[in-house]
């Protein structure tokens, strides 16, 4: 979700930063608005901070923090793919148009597979926590799943910027955190 240290109106200087970096991948962020997340976005930063989390932006990484995430974008640092992952569940239909219901969940199923691989060598024990849902799962409980796994990489870009081995696009006021790209040897 789109935070900042200031109200939400319009796209943030992270989301410019973001989309300039990794639009040519199809993973430009969405525009926020004051509608939306808004108020939402207000709330939910400030209830962390009245706890103690304060907003990581390009300033450097807060102990205890609150960090943005876009997945698309850290998933392209994790994998080292060239463009963004369809691994979104609502969105199969858009991805394969012309293949069978049946063949785009195992085309899903499959790139989850591959995130959850990716992040074994970043969290021990994902691949075994975190299996694909069967074939016979559908609706809610694939998006269900989808929702686990971006947790897990907003988790493991957490882990990352603690290690100094993430880059915050934006500014004073807000923040997109993504890994840095895995050196190959």
């Amino acid at each position: 979700m789109p935070l900042a240290s200031t109200p939400i109106v319009g796209r943030r200087v992270s989301d410019l930063a973001v989309s300039r970096a990794f639009g040519a991948a199809k993973a430009a962020t969405h525009s926020p608005s004051a509608l939306r997340p808004g108020p939402l976005a207000d709330k939910l930063r400030s209830d962390f901070a009245s706890e103690g989390f304060a907003l990581c932006t390009a300033e450097g990484v807060r102990r205890p923090g609150l960090m943005e995430v876009y997945p698309h974008a850290a998933l392209l640092a994790l994998t080292g793919d060239k463009v963004r992952l369809t691994y979104k569940a609502g969105k199969t239909t858009t991805y394969w148009p012309d293949v069978t219901l049946a063949e785009r969940g195992l085309r899903v199923r499959e790139v989850w597979r591959r995130i959850a691989a990716a992040l074994e060598p970043e969290i021990a024990g994902v691949t075994e926590a975190l299996p694909p849902p069967g074939a016979e799962v559908r609706g809610r409980a694939l998006k269900a799943y989808e929702d686990r796994l971006d947790a897990v990489v907003c988790a493991w870009v957490a882990i990352a910027a603690l290690d100094g081995r993430a880059r915050a696009y934006g500014d004073h006021a807000s923040a997109i955190w993504v890994p840095l790209p895995a050196r190959v040897s």
